[in-house]
């Protein structure tokens, strides 16, 4: 697709003079040196995207970002001649050079471009000197602006005015926008639910171009898809923006079942809600499926950590309710029972009991400590006929300590070997 300049665009930018503390906290000794560097060799440079938006908001920034009309050659130069340290060259074919300065701050700076010919996920790109065209091609308009270091803000596309009302619109034609990267469909429900106070006031003219084009996040790796995904999960209105995605079609393209299980996925979602509870963004994925198999393919999709993916096949084997006199024993038999990593283990109850609502079981279950089982196999191979019968008899002391509270000690635990052996000989003749 070619780049063309939107129609809603302003010839001239609006141009706010900021002098806000958030705006004075960025300058660092390393960052004023880069500043004085850049005046030095008359190349403007201007903060990029997200960062202008963040200090806008009185939000410190954790990223700068940096843009320049210096060709990366020039930019080269200036930095050998100042005897200035390059590192991550990787980025260089794109515009972007890395500085680190006093061997402590790094700096990304990339040089204005526009996209000649975009195919939903890569772009060609051209160097430009022109700041409107560079912000043209950026995705929403709350990330198109520019802000100098001297507290000039640059807006070509009214995100400032989109920012104050919390609007989430996409720079021009939202259609353009998605089919350059499809990944943007995603990003624009994750800013969503970062940046405005309602999670129903979407704009329709964005749905209905989101809607048209969202076959396109097929094309998107599983990486990309799940980095944005976690984020929507992880933020405000992450249940409500879920429900919308999965309105405009989203759920086959992105891994889920072509019919998941919304009405239970409410249901985790609001239960939660309304009981304070944060549920791990896999919690809430695994609340749309089935069984083991959906989760696999999902994994299959979206290339899961080992921590992820086990979890979900942990909730999808543990989420029924388990009746018992004692409520909490299942879920400690689950912990001290664990051929994960105990710790994991109890993270991974923890989430079964969010998910299920069990609030006084989740604190308990949080807060307890696990104790350590006084005996291991080196500790009984003495007392054993051969080393075969270690693993079984570990497995019955533990059976007993487990009945006793984990209150019983090595003492008291290493009498029973004798007649756990012989029950062992008696049940294999």
């Amino acid at each position: 697709m070619e780049n063309e300049i939107q129609p809603s665009s302003r010839d001239n930018p609006v141009i706010m003079k900021l002098d806000v503390p958030i705006f004075h906290s960025i300058f660092t000794p390393e960052l004023n040196i880069l500043s004085e560097l850049f005046k030095k060799y008359n190349y403007p440079l201007r903060i990029a995207g997200g960062a202008v938006r963040d200090i806008l908001m009185d939000l410190k920034p954790t990223d700068l970002d940096f843009a320049t009309t210096a060709t990366p050659e020039q930019m080269k130069d200036l930095f050998t001649k100042e005897d200035i340290r390059m590192i991550n060259t990787k980025g260089e074919k794109h515009g972007t050079i890395t500085a680190r300065i006093n061997d402590k701050e790094n700096f990304e700076i990339t040089t204005l471009r526009i996209d000649l010919v975009t195919d939903g996920r890569h772009a060609e790109v051209q160097f430009t000197t022109n700041w409107k065209l560079d912000a043209n091609r950026r995705d929403l308009t709350i990330n198109s602006m520019f802000l100098d270091l001297e507290g000039n803000v640059y807006d070509y596309f009214y995100g400032y005015d989109d920012l104050q009302k919390r609007r989430i619109v996409f720079v021009g034609n939202p259609i353009s926008r998605i089919q350059e990267d499809y990944l943007r469909i995603l990003r624009y429900f994750r800013f969503y639910g970062r940046i405005t106070n309602n999670p129903e006031e979407f704009d329709e003219n964005t749905i209905k171009a989101i809607k048209e084009n969202v076959s396109g996040l097929e094309f998107i790796s599983g990486e990309r898809i799940w980095s944005e995904w976690k984020k929507i999960l992880d933020g405000r209105y992450g249940g409500e923006l879920m429900l919308k995605m999965i309105e405009c079609g989203a759920a086959s393209y992105i891994g889920l079942p072509k019919e998941p299980d919304i009405e239970n996925f409410k249901t985790v979602y609001y239960r939660a809600l309304n009981n304070s509870l944060k549920l791990h963004a896999i919690t809430l994925i695994t609340s749309l499926l089935k069984n083991e198999e959906e989760v696999m393919t999902l994994h299959k999709r979206l290339k899961f950590s080992a921590y992820e993916r086990n979890l979900a096949l942990f909730l999808i084997q543990h989420r029924e309710p388990k009746p018992c006199e004692k409520p909490l024993r299942p879920y400690q038999l689950l912990i001290i029972n664990s051929k994960l990593k105990v710790s994991d283990t109890k993270e991974f109850v923890c989430e079964v009991l969010k998910y299920r609502g069990m609030v006084e079981f989740y604190n308990e279950i949080n807060k307890w400590i696990i104790p350590k089982f006084p005996i291991n196999g080196h500790m009984i191979k003495s007392y054993v006929p051969h080393a075969k019968m270690v693993g079984p008899v570990l497995c019955n002391l533990k059976e007993i300590w487990f009945d006793q509270d984990f209150k019983i000690n090595f003492e008291e635990l290493i009498k029973h070997v004798e007649l756990i052996v012989h029950e062992l000989k008696e049940s294999k003749k």
